[in-house]
């Protein structure tokens, strides 16, 4: 589901990771990781989200995005976490997962210590986003190589464009679960793979 963008993005983007607290392997179900797919879509839909790139762990989700103009990253990064916490809940509910009393103990554990109001609690408070500006192409291809890396790096792929969960599949030309725009630099310059070896 790429959209082909013939140009780099004018605007800054930003690089940032979403961690579930304790850095609890959450994402290792389908269901749970569909969650995920879905959220961005809608933010994609929804809010005007640039996305560039993205990668899917099992305890973090990394992202190359584009707000809609005015919107800063830390309420994209609110949002996004407040809409996707009620959906990930309801999915470790119906799902039968072994993990599931012990996770929820973690989450209500993790608010308790933060002096929350609600209940539960998975991300983590922080993303620390690196601002990409508009005349630095390689540092974004480097980015969005990085994020493509990730699941080549734990050993789960050879290929990053065979990992479901990720945007490698729509600049390796193979139809996405997700909307993403695969950056075009047109040959600016050559784009440094980064790799295991």
């Amino acid at each position: 589901m790429s959209n082909k963008e013939p140009l780099f993005p004018l605007d800054a983007c930003y690089f940032l990771t979403l961690n579930i607290v304790e850095r609890i392997d959450l994402f290792v179900r389908p269901a749970y990781k569909q969650v995920i797919a879905d959220a961005l879509n809608h933010f994609i839909r929804q809010t005007g989200l640039h996305l560039y790139s993205w990668c899917l762990m099992s305890s973090h989700l990394h992202l190359v995005l584009r707000t809609k103009d005015g919107v800063a990253p830390a309420s994209f990064e609110r949002d996004f976490k407040r809409y996707t916490t009620p959906a990930l809940l309801e999915t470790i509910e119906v799902e039968m997962d072994l993990r599931r009393d012990w996770m929820f103990h973690r989450f209500e554990e993790y608010g308790k210590s933060l002096r929350r109001l609600e209940k539960y609690h998975l991300w983590q408070n922080c993303s620390s986003p690196l601002r990409i500006e508009n005349g630095q192409p390689r540092l974004l291809m480097d980015r969005i190589a990085h994020v493509h890396e990730n699941p080549v790096r734990e050993g789960i792929v050879d290929q990053p464009e065979s990992y479901l969960f990720s945007s490698a599949r729509d600049y390796a030309g193979i139809h996405g679960l997700v909307a993403v725009q695969v950056v075009q630099p047109q040959g600016l310059f050559s784009v440094r793979r980064i790799s295991v070896n």
